[in-house]
């Protein structure tokens, strides 16, 4: 099992109100959080400081997806409104308008340029990324789809939802393939190991679920928190993984064996997050792991491999 050693680099303060989503930047040293603030935010790590307000939000931001082969950010809204905004051009360059309630999650496929959005309608919305024309959508659930996750192959993708059941299609004709309903609460949180062999979830029911990807059999279920599983997060290079949790605990794990290596919380002695974490990535280029949650915080974490 890997040794690690964890130590707080930052804490990058400037929201007023809870931070829901951080997303990697067009630069390495960069990162942009949105919550319930009137805005998305870009911050310099480098300085650890905040750098400027990127642009203004009508209303709260649940999702930001960075694409980085055409550097445009994806903003989610509480609205249903997804804004496309170019970094090359600096402006928003279209607004994509279906949903009527809110967007919580945005991902993509790079192969096929398309967008995926998930709502709170219970539909997945899907859009050309060249022209911003809605192709079309998935009627999934009458609750909320509340998670998106894409193989790194791009082979497959899932929806997780509030009704506790997570669908697997093919991500290439998005024909149905599995339904999973070995959680017992809503889908929070979901991701793909990094060589598309194994898919990980996380519910409002604190259980942690590996599935192999072949036949997507149960391989492991793991109670990693005390409450909501928000986040899971691969590391770009070692095999391991990280879990935030509104229990305020960042666990990470081994990616090989699933055990865990260390707990990163305020009553482990670190000064670490005291209300709910929201959102955990890890920055491409470095080993560091961001968090944020509700008390606006941005926690910037040096992990390392002894």
């Amino acid at each position: 099992m890997l040794d690690l050693s964890v130590e707080l680099e930052a804490i990058l303060s400037g929201h007023q109100n809870p931070i829901y989503t951080v997303e990697n930047g067009p630069n390495p040293n960069e990162i942009l959080t949105g919550g319930n603030d009137k805005g998305v935010v870009l911050w310099d790590l480098d300085k650890m400081a905040f750098k400027k307000i990127l642009l203004p939000v009508q209303s709260s931001v649940y999702a930001l997806h960075y694409i980085s082969s055409l550097n445009y950010l994806c903003i989610g809204e509480r609205s249903g409104i997804i804004n496309i905004f170019s970094f090359e051009k600096n402006e928003i360059i279209a607004s994509l308008k279906f949903h009527e309630k809110p967007v919580f999650d945005i991902n993509h496929l790079e192969n096929k340029k398309e967008l995926l959005a998930a709502s709170e309608d219970g539909t997945v919305s899907i859009w050309c990324l060249k022209t911003f024309k809605r192709l079309h959508h998935i009627q999934l659930s009458q609750q909320t789809v509340r998670t998106i996750a894409i193989s790194p192959n791009e082979e497959l993708v899932a929806f997780g939802a509030k009704d506790a059941q997570i669908h697997i299609f093919d991500a290439n004709d998005y024909s149905f393939k599995y339904l999973l309903k070995e959680h017992t609460l809503p889908i929070t949180s979901m991701c793909f190991s990094p060589d598309s062999n194994y898919f990980l979830s996380g519910g409002r029911d604190a259980k942690l679920n590996i599935y192999e990807t072949i036949t997507f059999s149960l391989v492991e279920q793991i109670v990693a928190h005390m409450y909501t599983i928000y986040s899971i997060a691969y590391h770009p290079t070692l095999p391991l993984f990280a879990t935030g949790s509104r229990d305020k605990s960042i666990k990470l794990w081994d990616a090989n064996t699933f055990g865990l290596i260390k707990t990163i919380s305020f009553e482990k002695g670190y000064d670490a997050h005291k209300l709910s974490i929201n959102k955990l990535i890890w920055n491409k280029n470095a080993d560091q792991l961001i968090s944020v949650g509700d008390e606006k915080l941005a926690f910037i974490w040096n992990v390392k491999a002894n």
